[in-house]
């Protein structure tokens, strides 16, 4: 059986950073980017422009910026395999990784296989339709994008996330309205009290998303009231779901300890799982941040924490 010093599952910006600092280290990393799972590169495949990742001040097109990431990854000699690791075996050592090509050993692993933001399953919400051309499910990210600017943006949620990007999103729309199917917020007493007093919010209560339309991007979208199934369409040019993420995670089928809401759960201040050389970066072990950079910047502690565990059980059977 192939034996690796250190295998990364994932592919975006913490698994290819935690690659460059792996390959620059003579750790010899090989990468699982996945296939059918989603495109190698994660969600930023799926963004357009990215306007606030540092060093790019006219902005870049996320599938670009994980390409360079990738040939950085690649240059300094990491090995990559386009398949899905469809089980990990962690309760054994060396850990065993198997795809659809076979099983391989690894004495060191890093889990970088990020979060799946969830959707709303309505007409025009959908990949091919208008999912990333005005339909979305990060206001960070794409809130700034012309395309919203001085329009009416719609978020749906009714948790604190949901009224945090309501807020954000004020700074670019003409007016922000949360919709939400019930009638009254999820969100903390403050949050929604922010909501409720802010000139630029509206919450339109009892209502849920039927359908989304336009022509190149977002135009209209049709809101159904929940008691009476009257429907009304309301002039949008921005969608943002704010109903969660899902960290991919059903590979693993629980061998790893995970936080109340799924997201592994690490060593404060490291990337450092339960498990002895195991370690975890990017969103599938963050909830709160997010963003590239941060999982960018976790991909790199991921691949030091790696290169120091191996290097001190090293000097211990020396």
């Amino acid at each position: 059986m192939e034996k690796r010093k250190l295998i990364i599952i994932g592919s975006g910006p913490a698994s290819y950073t935690a690659a460059i600092y792996a390959a620059r280290a003579n750790l010899q990393p090989c990468i699982y980017e996945g296939f059918y799972a989603g495109p190698p590169g994660g969600q930023l495949m799926t963004t357009t422009d990215v306007e606030n990742y540092p060093g790019f001040p006219e902005g870049i097109m996320g599938p670009e910026l994980m390409d360079l990431f990738r040939k950085q990854a690649e240059k300094f000699g990491t090995t990559f395999i386009t398949e899905d690791v469809t089980n990990v075996e962690l309760h054994q050592y060396p850990f065993k990784i198997e795809s659809s090509s076979g099983t391989v050993e690894a004495e060191a692993l890093i889990i970088a296989t990020g979060a799946t933001a969830k959707r709303l399953q309505v007409p025009g919400c959908n990949d091919g339709e208008f999912w990333q051309k005005g339909v979305t499910a990060c206001a960070v990210c794409d809130g700034a994008a012309p395309l919203f600017r001085d329009k009416p943006l719609f978020v749906f949620g009714g948790g604190d996330t949901a009224v945090e990007e309501a807020i954000f999103l004020t700074k670019f729309g003409s007016k922000v309205y949360i919709v939400h199917r019930r009638g009254e917020l999820r969100a903390s007493k403050i949050m929604a009290k922010r909501a409720q007093t802010h000139p630029k919010i509206e919450i339109i209560w009892n209502h849920v998303l039927t359908k989304v339309e336009g022509d190149n991007v977002v135009r209209s979208l049709t809101l159904q009231e929940v008691g009476s199934g009257k429907e009304t369409q309301h002039e949008a040019a921005g969608v943002f779901f704010a109903i969660g993420h899902e960290p991919n995670t059903g590979f693993l089928k629980g061998q790893l300890e995970v936080e109340s809401n799924g997201y592994i759960k690490v060593v404060k201040g490291t990337s450092r799982t339960n498990i002895e050389g195991v370690f975890a970066a990017g969103d599938v072990q963050d909830h709160v941040y997010r963003q590239a950079v941060t999982a960018a910047g976790s991909g790199c502690m991921a691949a030091l924490d790696a290169e120091r565990w191996l290097s001190e059980k090293e000097h211990a059977h020396a």
